[in-house]
C-alpha cells in the first residue's frame, strides 16, 4: 500500500493512511559476489531501475535478532563490547545473527540471552523490525522484549570481542536519557529501548496505571 500524507493539526478531516514501507520488485540484470568475508559477503547488483541501469554494492547481511531484557524494577540489560569500525566499546543489547538453518528470529534470540548474559526469560514478546542501513546493507534486525529473567543453567565460554563482555542493569529512564543526550549512540539499542519505554506507557495507560 502506498504511503499518504498523515493531515496535519488543523487540516480538513478525512480518511488517515498509515505510512508503511514499500517493497519494489526492481529488475536485477547482473549479480556479482565481488567479496566473500568471515561473517558477510559483499554483492555488486546491476538494477534496471528509473528508466535507466544502475549498479549498487551492498554488504549481503543473514538478519539478527536482539533483545530488549527488562528486570522488575524496569531495567534493561545492556552490553559493551569492542567493536572495531567504530573503535568504541559501545553499550548495546543482546544479539546475534540469524546464522543458524531453522532457527526462527524468536529462537535466535533465546539463544544470544543465554550465550551474552547467561539468562533465561519467562515473557517473550515481539517489539518492532528494522532495516539497519538500507543503503549499504540488507540487515534486518527483529526486536524483542523479554521479561521474567532468571539465570540459565549454564555459564557460556566468550571470546573476540565477546572475551571482555560488560553488563548493567541500567535504569530504563536513565537509558533513554544517554540515548537523548548522544552518549550511547548504538541503533539497534536505541530502538529497542524507546520501543520498550512505549510499550510499557501504552501497558500502563490501559491499565489505568
Amino acid at each position: 500500500m502506498t504511503g499518504e500524507r498523515i493531515p496535519q493539526a488543523g487540516a480538513p478531516s478525512g480518511p488517515v493512511h498509515v505510512l508503511a514501507d514499500e517493497p519494489v520488485d526492481a529488475t536485477v540484470l547482473e549479480s556479482e559476489r565481488v567479496y566473500e568475508g568471515r561473517v558477510w559477503d559483499v554483492r555488486s547488483d546491476t538494477v534496471s531501475y528509473g528508466g535507466g541501469r544502475m549498479v549498487r554494492q551492498y554488504v549481503e547481511h543473514p538478519g539478527a535478532a536482539a533483545v530488549v531484557a527488562l528486570d522488575d524494577a524496569d531495567r534493561v540489560l545492556l552490553i559493551q563490547q569492542y567493536r572495531h569500525p567504530i573503535r568504541h566499546r559501545d553499550w548495546e543489547v543482546p544479539a546475534g545473527l540469524l546464522d543458524v538453518d531453522g532457527e526462527s528470529p524468536l529462537e535466535t534470540a533465546r539463544r544470544e540471552l543465554a550465550e551474552e548474559a547467561d539468562l533465561v526469560a519467562e515473557s517473550w514478546e515481539p517489539l518492532v523490525s528494522i532495516f539497519t542501513t538500507p543503503g549499504g546493507n540488507d540487515e534486518i534486525v527483529h526486536l524483542f522484549l523479554a521479561r521474567g529473567l532468571s539465570a540459565a543453567g549454564a555459564v557460556h565460554a566468550r571470546e573476540e570481542e565477546e572475551a571482555d563482555i560488560r553488563l548493567e542493569w541500567a535504569p530504563l529512564d536513565d537509558v533513554v536519557a544517554g540515548i537523548l543526550s548522544g552518549r550511547l549512540r548504538n541503533g539497534i539499542m536505541t530502538v529497542g529501548v524507546l520501543a520498550a519505554r512505549e510499550r510499557l506507557r501504552s501497558v500502563r495507560e490501559a491499565s489505568g496505571i
